[in-house]
């Protein structure tokens, strides 16, 4: 491919801001083109990319965070590539690189936030996952913000998705007891029998989660790690040891909402109870990557941490992949595997 001709390139744009769950129509693939790479530049061939539920926020016209998506542009998020062309130094044809434009099939850069991976070390798409920031936030949410000591109790929602399935493991490792809710048999079997946690509740039946919670945790948690926000929340705060904590991570069972949320209706227990609540970003914690990066490693080799991966084959299906994280159809990092062709 010369440097000299611009390359065609399928891009998932936003059509529309989604009101509740999103859908297809809120999604439309188009095929632009992408300017010749000058001095200092890459350009970089997608394989993998992340599909997470925080880009759900970013959908919505609002601030937060991280700007919202622009209706009409490309999304983006993390993906993994491969160099197809370079006037980079300090990047070669061939490299693996780990960016946030994904959505698309090729992006150029200078090099500015883009890291290159060992393809040696474990397969490429486990930088999105379990050794990226997916793996990250739940270490640092556990180690830096929770401060987790062994011996501890902890709840853990949504406790087969891509992070809280290793916040599962982290806190095992740590030989804490460990308590998840999933609502799949098989999410379930899961976390049973390869995550080894001590006890799980399925939500979808139980009629009062705060009562099943209290059962499983009679002497109370020490650590709520919240992916879920709402009716866990609410339960989690019922049973919170005094002094614990409760780390906010997310809250996708609010995230279609087209009405704030009634619950938690308890939150006054914080006070009572003298609780931590503590939101946090990853990103605000990036010097502690290496650190992490190790740990990580060690756990893998020790074979204390497993991982699972939902992958979705082709760009075109990627916005049925990320709708499919509300409906809970992941089991571990969901991912899309882009099919892209030289153009």
């Amino acid at each position: 491919m010369s440097i000299a001709i611009k390359t065609k390139n399928r891009e998932i744009h936003l059509q529309s801001r989604p009101d509740g769950k999103p859908s297809s129509g809120n999604f439309t693939l188009k095929t632009t083109e992408l300017e010749p790479i000058y001095e200092k530049e890459i350009l970089v061939r997608n394989e993998w990319m992340s599909v997470d539920p925080y880009m759900r926020g970013r959908m919505k016209d609002s601030d937060s965070y991280v700007k919202p998506f622009q209706i009409g542009e490309s999304l983006e998020g993390g993906c993994i590539g491969r160099v197809i062309e370079s006037l980079n130094k300090d990047f070669h044809e061939g490299d693996y690189v780990l960016g946030n434009l994904g959505w698309r099939e090729f992006w150029k850069s200078d090099g500015n936030g883009v890291v290159k991976i060992d393809p040696e070390l474990a397969p490429v798409q486990s930088f999105l996952g379990v050794l990226g920031l997916t793996g990250m936030t739940a270490w640092v949410g556990l180690k830096r913000i929770a401060e987790l000591k062994a011996g501890s109790t902890v709840f853990v929602s949504a406790a087969s998705g891509a992070v809280g399935s290793i916040v599962c493991q982290i806190a095992k490792a740590n030989n804490c007891t460990v308590i998840g809710s999933a609502g799949k048999p098989e999410k379930i079997k899961w976390l049973r029998d390869v995550a080894n946690v001590d006890e799980v509740i399925n939500y979808k039946e139980t009629d009062n989660l705060s009562e099943a919670l209290g059962k499983t945790a009679p002497d109370g948690i020490d650590v709520y790690f919240d992916n879920v926000g709402g009716d866990h929340l609410e339960a989690a705060l019922d049973h919170m040891s005094d002094f614990g904590c409760v780390v906010c991570c997310g809250m996708i069972s609010t995230y279609n909402a087209t009405e704030p949320p009634a619950a938690p209706r308890n939150l006054f227990k914080v006070i009572g109870k003298r609780l931590r609540m503590q939101g946090f970003i990853v990103r605000d914690h990036m010097d502690d990557r290496d650190e992490f990066q190790q740990e990580m490693g060690r756990l893998i080799s020790e074979e204390k941490i497993h991982w699972e991966e939902t992958v979705t084959n082709g760009l075109e299906n990627a916005p049925e992949a990320f709708i499919g994280l509300f409906d809970g159809d992941n089991l571990g990092k969901s991912l899309v595997r882009i099919d892209a062709t030289d153009k």
